[in-house]
């Protein structure tokens, strides 16, 4: 099936109130622009060098979410393409995205992402730290926190990832209920192309997919 063929019926499938993130990771810009062409209106990307790329090619028709993992040297580059950063998990990291922000008087929409299955080998904030974390990063002026984000960890079957996305969904609940200034709990972002469905389920608005829009990667 083509990409645009899957980005139809995706978009058919999805309840209306879930944002499609188009998962674009290795994905060529001609790939990426099929993708747009097909309705797809928010692209995701891992690598600032292949964004930087597909964005020569699609520019504004689509949202650009960064998706991948922060790194300093390359947070100036981020803030020109990027209208929100989904992977926000460090103090340090993110008074560098504020300062880079004010540079290009810009205000960026963040995620905080959540190690929701306590990997140490995996990027995240842990549960028990969410609330200090948020309560040192939400002065920031240039950033402003719309949400949570996380993966879980890999597994098989679907109904394994159940728990972490329900876990991730009580804090979002938590965060929003104590109206804290200058954080506004809008974006639930879990569920890739084999979770989707559960993730869904336990209140994701917002999911990424790849593979089930472009094909398995070579």
């Amino acid at each position: 099936m083509s990409i645009a063929h899957n980005v139809r019926e995706l978009i058919k499938e999805l309840p209306a109130e879930v944002d499609l993130v188009a998962a674009a990771k290795t994905r060529s810009p001609a790939e990426a622009l099929e993708a747009v062409d097909a309705g797809v209106k928010k692209i995701g990307q891992n690598y600032i060098n292949e964004a930087e790329r597909s964005y020569d090619v699609i520019g504004e028709r689509a949202d650009w979410h960064f998706i991948g993992r922060l790194q300093r040297n390359k947070i100036g580059r981020i803030v020109k393409i990027f209208d929100i950063v989904e992977t926000l998990d460090s103090v340090e990291l993110a008074e560098i995205l504020d300062r880079e922000c004010a540079l290009a008087n810009k205000l960026m929409p963040v995620l905080v992402e959540i190690n929701s299955g306590q990997e140490a080998q995996k990027s995240g904030i842990m549960a028990e730290q969410v609330l200090s974390f948020v309560n040192r990063i939400s002065p920031l002026k240039h950033i402003k926190i719309l949400g949570l984000m996380t993966m879980g960890p890999v597994a098989e079957n679907p109904e394994a990832y159940r728990p972490f996305f329900r876990l991730t969904r009580d804090l979002f609940d938590t965060l929003k209920k104590l109206e804290l200034e200058r954080v506004e709990m809008r974006y639930l972002s879990m569920g890739m192309t084999d979770s989707y469905k559960v993730a869904i389920e336990e209140g994701a608005n917002i999911v990424r997919i790849g593979s089930k829009i472009f094909g398995p990667r070579g």
